[in-house]
Parts: C-alpha cells; sequence; structure tokens
C-alpha cells in the first residue's frame, strides 16, 4: 500500500462521480445492537498457524514458484470450507515492464443470499525489502504485510462452514499484486496506479454478474504486536458508518485499545478501487504507527516482516471483531 498526499487525494475527491456519493450512503448510521446468537470464537491459534504455512513456501512474489505454491494452497484451503471458490487469473505490467501473472482467489459463503459482505485481504508479498536498512532488493516474507489477513479469512472461513444457522452471505477476495508497487528512486519513470493489481481488476471485472455488496472490509497488516488501528481517512471518506460500526464494535468486545478512534491520513490500498470503481463502500482494518513517519507497522517493508513478528492477541482482536459484525447484520 501507499501513502496518498493530501492535495493530490482531494483534488481526485473532487472527480469522483455522485454514484460515488451515495454508495457512501448505502449503510445507514444504526446503533450497534445487542448480539441474539452466539457467536463463535476465533481461534487465534489457527490463525497463527495459516499464516505460518504461508510464509513457509518463501516470500510470494508474482512469477516465482513460492507465489505458485501457495496460490495453490490457499485456494485448496478454502475448498475445504466454501463449494464455491473461483480464481480470476489476469495479467497486470509492472512499473519496471514485467508482465505479472497474477491470480485473485474468492470463495463464498451461502452464495445464494442476496445480501453479501466482502471480507479481503491481499495475498502476494512485496518483493523489495525497500523500508529496510540493507539488503534492500531482495523479497520480503510479508507475514503481516499479506500473511496476516489472508490468515484470519481462513480461520473465518472455518468457522463459517461450520454454522448452518449462519445464513448471510459473505465473499472472501485474495487479491494479487498489491505490493508490486513502485519504490522511491526506482529509475523508472512514474507509473500511475502501480499498486493494488489485483483489486483494480476485480473492481471493474467482479466476479458475478450485477454483483453489488452491502458493504466490505479489508484487512492489511492485522498481526503486528502491540498493533494499533486506526481509522484511516479513505474510509472514513468512502465508508464511514461501516467504520463506525466496525470501531464501535471492537470497543464494545473489549479491544478499543487497538481500535483508535481516531482519523488519521488518506491511504492508498485495495479499499480505495473498490471504493472508487466498484461503487462498494469498504473499510480499512490497516495498522497504524503514529511514531513513524512511514505511517505503518515498524516492520513494514522490511526483512522483519516475519513470523516472528506475528502476535496472536492482535489476531484475537481482529478476528472477533469481524465475527461480531458479521453476526450483528
Amino acid at each position: 500500500m501507499s501513502r496518498l498526499l493530501l492535495l493530490i487525494f482531494c483534488f481526485g475527491i473532487m472527480l469522483i462521480s455522485c454514484d460515488e456519493k451515495s454508495a457512501k450512503n448505502q449503510v445507514k448510521e444504526n446503533s450497534i445492537q445487542v448480539v441474539s446468537r452466539k457467536v463463535p470464537d476465533f481461534n487465534a491459534d489457527s490463525a497463527y498457524n495459516f499464516i505460518s504455512k504461508q510464509t513457509e513456501f518463501g516470500p510470494r512474489v508474482p512469477n516465482t514458484k513460492p507465489h505458485i505454491q501457495c496460490g495453490e494452497y490457499l485456494s485448496t484451503t478454502l475448498k475445504r470450507y466454501s463449494k464455491s471458490v473461483l480464481d480470476q487469473n489476469f495479467t497486470s505490467k509492472a512499473f519496471d515492464g514485467k508482465i505479472l501473472k497474477l491470480r485473485n482467489i474468492i470463495s463464498s459463503v451461502n452464495p445464494t443470499a442476496s445480501k453479501r459482505i466482502i471480507i479481503a485481504s491481499h495475498w502476494d508479498a512485496r518483493p523489495f525489502a525497500d523500508n529496510d536498512k540493507g539488503n534492500t532488493n531482495s523479497p520480503i516474507d510479508g507475514a503481516n504485510d499479506g500473511a496476516s489477513g489472508v490468515g484470519v479469512i481462513l480461520e473465518l472461513s472455518r468457522l463459517l462452514q461450520a454454522d448452518t444457522s449462519f445464513k448471510i452471505g459473505v465473499d472472501f477476495i485474495l487479491f494479487d499484486g498489491e505490493d508490486y508497487g513502485q519504490p522511491e528512486n526506482s529509475g523508472f519513470p512514474e507509473m500511475k496506479d502501480s499498486w493494488c493489481f489485483g483489486s483494480q481488476y476485480w473492481s471493474k471485472n467482479k466476479h458475478a454478474v450485477n454483483y453489488n455488496a452491502y458493504f466490505g472490509i479489508l484487512l492489511d497488516m492485522v498481526g503486528g504486536k502491540n498493533a494499533r488501528f486506526a481509522m484511516d481517512g479513505t474510509s472514513a471518506y468512502f465508508a464511514p458508518e461501516v467504520q463506525k460500526k466496525i470501531w464501535q464494535t471492537a470497543s464494545t468486545a473489549g479491544y478499543g485499545s487497538q481500535f483508535v478512534s481516531q482519523i488519521t491520513d488518506e491511504i492508498i490500498d485495495d479499499h480505495y478501487y473498490v471504493n472508487r470503481d466498484a461503487k462498494i463502500p469498504m473499510v480499512d482494518i490497516i495498522e497504524w504507527e503514529p511514531s513513524d513517519g512511514s505511517y505503518f507497522s515498524p516492520t513494514w517493508h522490511t526483512h522483519n516482516d516475519n513470523i516472528q513478528n506475528i502476535d496472536k492477541q492482535t489476531l484475537k482482536a481482529v478476528g472477533q471483531t469481524l465475527l461480531n459484525v458479521l453476526y450483528n447484520e
């Protein structure tokens, strides 16, 4: 994901159609209702194991063997929990001229339900450690940046398929090619929209005809130690009521110290393209570090983004909050 300068963002907002303003209002503000049925307990140990398995393949960089192997693992695992799993295979040209072979993976819970919610994450890994102090040209594990969101999704999928009383439609979308964005001082001409290829593609080529969702939640860097999640400005603009709902739900569940009710900078992440192009209000749950000028986790785009720096307590806070949100719908 990439930081977006405020002036540029505001200029872009001026160009956005009124359709998106209506999308922003799709979700009406409601007080958080008391859950009337039992919500499953999110198993952070299971999510952690799903993350560890992804990192065992090696850095999931597009056009590499670890990327292919992990993609097969993710598809196979999701098929254990859903009969409705499909791929979107496509290519994108990267900033350096490489043609990337990419694969979005979509798994649906209750595929015939009319009311649908998206929970998404990217599953690829950064090909460079451009925020590290050394060895910057080699790829990173992406345990937090990529694999953590996927690990939470796999555990959610496991839990929902086991509950026959859960009737809402949920589409889990694993976006590819999010983290191949152009680094600073790359030596190549500046490329517009060089990040988030998977969400850009899906938002213009949805996996089902006339597909729509009530709202979406993006997970990005949701497993870091002592992680905090602020309310990013992009989500606050496009999907303010969904954002409030999630943060209120987290606070009610006792996770208010992790989910900080503070609106922060606008960022470009997969949710930006889903909001802008797919016209679906989507909120980003993404680690926020106010003391770091990069905005993000201290391990962001470094070789320290490994399984040793994944925190099960953070996974629990995020996963349980998501379950509470889903079971309140």
